[in-house]
């Protein structure tokens, strides 16, 4: 008789770690594979056409790094706070949030053209940072969950969006389509020549990510979140105020998510359209859990998550895929690095006929 019992894993190493997520995404790479095989499409070729136009030439490289900035912003926010189990799903909505309140900076405000850029930084991370403390301070007084109340949060956003498109913001030389006007010139991040990369975003992204990586490994807060992340009760009878990093965390996540929306304003589209955000929001969510939950590895991630959405939208037009297979082959492997955070907390033992086999 076959006896199969699960345990939680009292030690794990970085290395096994690693390895897991190194095996989830071979894995879910050869699943996706068969996929294409089942649409008649060879594999192999159709990875390497992937590789190739995300990495193997200069437009396609560009266009990676372009993609990245949005989902590196969020997903190294996303990283924080789910280190300390606070699960944010709402990077999408924070995202929104801070590419209206760029817009109002960049539109509708007083403010001298020479500090316009920063301000609108500051107010896209005080949005998204506001709109996370929602959730965050729902979940502290009321024990409300999280991961409801962001994802429903990301639709009233969508709404808001939709009413000062539709309504007050609406540019009156868009001919009725739900378009701001363009933002003036000195509301518009600069670019790298030849391509859309708005270098200040770019800057920002690998300086925060840096900042961030430092604060979670050198500072006591940094600490105190991992202590809350891996056992809520053991951090409040050691004195550890469970609430206030749960708020730091979001606070956290949510303005670097706002950051991601200032840089699709000012740097991509150069004002507010209805589709500000093709879902980078719920994409970071993959980068996030990737790279371990650590900032920098969070960022090595989205470049590759990044370079595999370029790559699947340029084969999704030249083998002539429907455009619903890119997000399969996103989800696949999101469901499986959620599959490996299970392998990487729990073993499982598998008995039968006296044999014992761990997994």
């Amino acid at each position: 008789m076959m006896q199969i019992r699960v345990e939680k894993r009292i030690v794990v190493s970085k290395g096994f770690n690693a390895s897991i997520r190194i095996f989830t995404l071979l894995l879910s790479l050869v699943l996706v594979g068969i996929l294409f095989a089942i649409y008649g499409i060879n594999p192999l070729e159709a990875y390497a056409r992937i590789f190739m136009n995300a990495f193997g030439s200069e437009f396609g490289l560009s266009e990676t790094i372009v993609k990245m900035l949005p989902i590196g912003l969020c997903a190294t926010g996303l990283a924080i706070a789910y280190k300390a189990r606070v699960l944010n799903i709402g990077a999408e909505g924070q995202l929104i949030l801070g590419a209206m309140a760029a817009t109002w900076i960049a539109l509708y405000s007083n403010i001298p053209s020479s500090l316009v850029g920063a301000v609108m930084l500051l107010a896209g991370f005080a949005a998204g940072a506001l709109w996370a403390a929602i959730p965050a301070v729902l979940k502290i007084k009321l024990n409300v969950n999280e991961v409801i109340t962001t994802l429903m949060m990301n639709y009233i956003s969508l709404e808001l969006l939709d009413y000062v498109l539709t309504g007050p913001w609406k540019g009156p030389s868009q001919r009725g389509f739900p378009l701001t006007d363009p933002f003036p010139s000195y509301a518009r991040f600069p670019l790298i020549g030849g391509t859309r990369i708005h270098y200040y975003t770019l800057i920002l992204l690998l300086v925060l990510a840096i900042i961030l990586y430092v604060f979670m490994s050198r500072t006591r807060i940094g600490y105190e979140i991992k202590i809350v992340g891996s056992n809520p009760e053991a951090a409040r009878y050691a004195g550890i105020n469970v609430s206030k990093n749960i708020l730091t965390v979001m606070l956290i996540s949510g303005g670097l998510a706002g950051i991601a929306g200032v840089g699709e304003v000012a740097g991509v589209q150069g004002r507010l359209i209805e589709n500000i955000s093709p879902g980078y929001g719920y994409t970071a969510i993959i980068p996030a859990w990737l790279g371990g939950l650590n900032p920098l590895a969070a960022l090595l991630a989205s470049f590759f998550i990044s370079g595999l959405m370029v790559g699947s939208d340029s084969v999704q037009v030249s083998l002539r895929l429907r455009a619903s297979f890119v997000d399969v082959f996103n989800g696949m492997i999101l469901l499986f690095f959620i599959g490996s955070e299970i392998l990487t907390r729990y073993r499982i033992l598998i008995e039968a006929r006296g044999r014992k086999i761990w997994i």
